[in-house]
């Protein structure tokens, strides 16, 4: 049995998702044909990872990563030291910047979702921070980036820990929470392509397994 502030933790939960799961905005402001909202996690999870916008199989199945894109996430959370995919979604409160599936564009990727969608969504996200308050943020892809580290490439952006004002810190800092940038794991993006970059990726999982172990 959880302790009256867990017990009340879970109940704001699964009111706010209870929300999230009903919001109609984007399809009302004409940008989605219908919503579904895709949510993962519990109200003690101390990491919460945070991505751009489910993909087709994650609106499908209800459930983020799910995809090739989410195999891959889960190939560098192992990596970082999480023993299985089962512990890493037990452990890590999984969301995005938008919470739904934006659609296609012509050429057959994704939709990127527009800037007016993530303002839509934030009153959600701003919620789910205020409500779990991760001490570690893992940053997957440029609109994470974007909404805490806005304006700089992710060359200088992976590898690196910051702190919420965007100072960089050392393993040892005691600011929370704390931010993880990681690249999207898609296969159209050509950014790890570049060995440089692939080193870069090497060492910002190096850095999340410690830290991700100590607030295990």
């Amino acid at each position: 049995m959880g302790t009256p502030w867990s017990v009340a933790n879970n109940l704001q939960l699964a009111r706010l998702h209870r929300d999230i799961l009903g919001c109609t905005r984007c399809v009302v402001a004409g940008y989605l044909a219908r919503a579904a909202p895709v949510l993962s996690g519990h109200a003690d999870n101390r990491i919460m990872l945070i991505g751009q916008a489910p993909g087709a199989v994650e609106a499908e199945r209800r459930l983020p990563f799910q995809g090739r894109s989410g195999k891959v996430l889960m190939e560098w959370l192992a990596r970082a030291g999480f023993a299985s995919e089962a512990e890493a979604r037990r452990r890590i409160y999984m969301t995005s910047v938008t919470k739904c599936f934006p659609g296609k564009v012509a050429a057959g990727g994704d939709r990127r979702p527009s800037r007016a969608e993530v303002e839509l969504c934030r009153p959600h996200l701003d919620r789910q921070l205020a409500l779990i308050r991760p001490p570690l943020l893992i940053l997957v892809g440029g609109l994470a980036h974007e909404r805490f580290l806005p304006g700089r490439p992710l060359a200088d952006l992976v590898g690196r820990v910051f702190d919420q004002s965007g100072n960089e810190v050392g393993s040892g800092s005691r600011a929370r929470p704390l931010l993880l940038p990681l690249p999207h794991p898609s296969g159209a993006s050509r950014w790890l392509n570049d060995p440089g970059n692939r080193i870069l990726l090497d060492r910002a999982l190096r850095r999340l397994r410690p830290l991700a172990a100590a607030i295990a």
